[in-house]
């Protein structure tokens, strides 16, 4: 019988140790496809931050650096204009890049440093006990707002996908769910689209994708992913917000 469906090679080929429904699996395979697709394995440096992404040297095999929390972009520049030869990316999550990494997302992109950005939203700190991130919704209960988000005293949620695509140096920004087969096909054909900007050195590009996080959300993997299509994707619209091939 012919084998349809396998382990990228670019996955090492060990057990997952997130949480039952946390869709981190779901975006490695992915990314992971698609640097098998461009055959660029053995070319590429992925660069992991503090929180769930930290384990990423764990499941990809590629060369990884570990960054100080948030400073993933910094590094990452660093290691391209070091090795412009290479490919790099960054894999965070919303409490990383968004919080502590603001300044640096911000920098790199409106640079249009020739990397690209794997931003995994799931609205809460996923490693440390779910407290209250960047992206959590109003009305969002977390561990350090018991009561829920109050837009009026702490912000509304970041747009990190639409905020970046107002920046000249990004090429490439979208958003992108994990909630459904539809959606991470979708997911899918949006990743390979931001690592082929990079491998045709157009410039900067992002991937912004929705994802649950059952234990922190207090949910089984079904609610969790219903929460996704039901609260996330109507506040964070999928699409592509910038795409310097379409202009």
């Amino acid at each position: 019988m012919k084998q349809v469906f396998n382990r990228p090679e670019s996955l090492k080929d060990v057990s997952t140790h997130f949480c039952p429904g946390c869709n981190h699996g779901t975006v490695h395979r992915l990314v992971a496809e698609a640097l098998d697709v461009f055959g660029i394995r053995s070319e590429t440096i992925g660069v992991a931050s503090v929180g769930c992404s930290v384990f990423l040297y764990g499941y990809f095999d590629v060369d990884v650096i570990e960054s100080p929390h948030g400073r993933a972009p910094a590094v990452a520049t660093g290691a391209k204009r070091a090795r412009p030869d290479r490919i790099v990316f960054t894999y965070q999550g919303d409490g990383d890049l968004a919080a502590i990494g603001m300044s640096e997302i911000i920098h790199a992109a409106n640079r249009g440093e020739d990397i690209t950005v794997i931003f995994v939203n799931n609205t809460t700190y996923g490693m440390t006990g779910g407290q209250m991130a960047p992206t959590t919704m109003p009305g969002q209960k977390t561990s350090t707002s018991p009561y829920g988000r109050d837009v009026k005293k702490d912000g509304a949620p970041f747009k990190m996908a639409e905020l970046l695509s107002g920046l000249e140096g990004v090429a490439f920004s979208a958003r992108v769910a994990l909630n459904s087969p539809k959606n991470v096909l979708q997911a899918k054909k949006m990743i390979k689209t931001a690592f082929r900007y990079q491998v045709e050195k157009k410039g900067f590009s992002f991937i912004e994708a929705l994802s649950s996080c059952p234990t922190n959300w207090g949910m089984n993997p079904l609610d969790a992913n219903q929460r996704v299509t039901d609260e996330m994707i109507p506040y964070f619209p999928l699409g592509v917000y910038k795409n310097t091939a379409n202009l």
